[in-house]
């Protein structure tokens, strides 16, 4: 009883002062957003209050960045970290992926990223979708890089397969949390080995890289965050990004700790310099999709070695 009133007071407790965050605004923000709402476009960066959102569309280090959400959104998972409403999905807009590609045209993008909600009530559960926006945005303009952040298809490699098919430049599946941790963290139709799944499928089927992401100060401790590490390098995954997980609401999971920045720090440098990974983006703000962690990506996909990419990536 006392661990979990400790908790709760953690989780309740002011935040420290290295997650405040500054509020979005400029105007090309605000050209973004307008876009976004001609078109009737969802983003992950608003739907999950993403801290980074006035970043990235901002643009401060390039053409800035917006991760479309596909399929809706409304998701058919209830995961305990994640804010976006679950039930009640539409049918899918088969226009989506053509508005998708011309706002980002609109835009001005060279690098997109697309995820999506998760739609297991869909006899496809909505790859062929996915698929389809990959190659809107490829046929109108070749030299675009897209990042796919895909569900996990509940393991069935058909269906990762089709997202491979559609030839993205990078396919990224977040494993979210440790082992120990996917139940209460994740719904329970997600899992570790699942994810791991979808993640080797892709590195042993294709020459994409592959990324995923794990939130840190949901309970876990460094052993498994360190095995966890150790099992994503070992199945090939290239990038690795690592965050501060932030409460929604009080009806989402609580807080169990604000990681100190030395600590995401020190995480990087065991991902990168003892674990091999090409890339680790870690630090309180750091989110899957993170605008230094697509600069680095960008970088290497267009001939940069990896030393340059990571410095390049560093200065953003």
């Amino acid at each position: 009883m006392r661990a979990r009133t400790k908790r709760r007071a953690m989780s309740r407790a002011r935040k420290p002062d290295w997650l405040k965050m500054r509020p979005p605004s400029g105007e090309r923000f605000t050209d973004i957003k307008q876009s976004l709402r001609d078109r009737n476009l969802n983003t992950v960066c608003e739907e999950a209050n993403c801290p980074n959102l006035g970043e990235c569309w901002s643009g401060r280090n390039g053409p800035g960045t917006a991760t479309f959400m596909l399929m809706g959104d409304r998701c058919s998972r209830g995961c305990n970290f994640c804010d976006v409403e679950t039930g009640g999905m539409d049918p899918l807009d088969p226009d989506e992926p053509e508005r998708v590609a011309e706002a980002v045209a609109d835009i001005g993008l060279d690098y997109v990223v697309l995820t999506s909600v998760d739609r297991d009530d869909l006899s496809d559960q909505g790859a062929g979708h996915f698929a389809e926006t990959i190659r809107e945005i490829k046929r109108r303009d070749s030299d675009i890089l897209v990042e796919c952040l895909i569900p996990d298809f509940r393991g069935e490699e058909r269906l990762v397969r089709q997202i491979i098919d559609a030839e993205p430049d990078v396919l990224a599946h977040n494993v979210e949390t440790v082992d120990r941790l996917q139940w209460p963290v994740r719904d329970r139709r997600a899992g570790y080995e699942q994810s791991l799944s979808v993640l080797r499928q892709a590195d042993r089927e294709s020459d994409l890289y592959t990324k995923t992401s794990l939130m840190l100060g949901v309970g876990e401790y460094a052993h498994e965050v360190y095995q966890t590490l150790s099992d994503l390098r070992q199945i090939g995954v290239d990038v690795v990004t690592l965050g501060q997980y932030l409460q929604p609401s009080r009806s989402h999971l609580e807080v169990s700790e604000y990681v100190h920045p030395d600590a995401f720090e020190t995480w990087r440098q065991v991902a990168e310099e003892e674990l091999g990974f090409l890339y680790c983006a870690s630090g309180p703000m750091v989110r899957s999709s993170y605008r230094a962690g697509e600069l680095f990506v960008e970088a290497v996909r267009r001939g940069e070695d990896v030393a340059d990419a990571r410095e390049r990536a560093r200065s953003a």
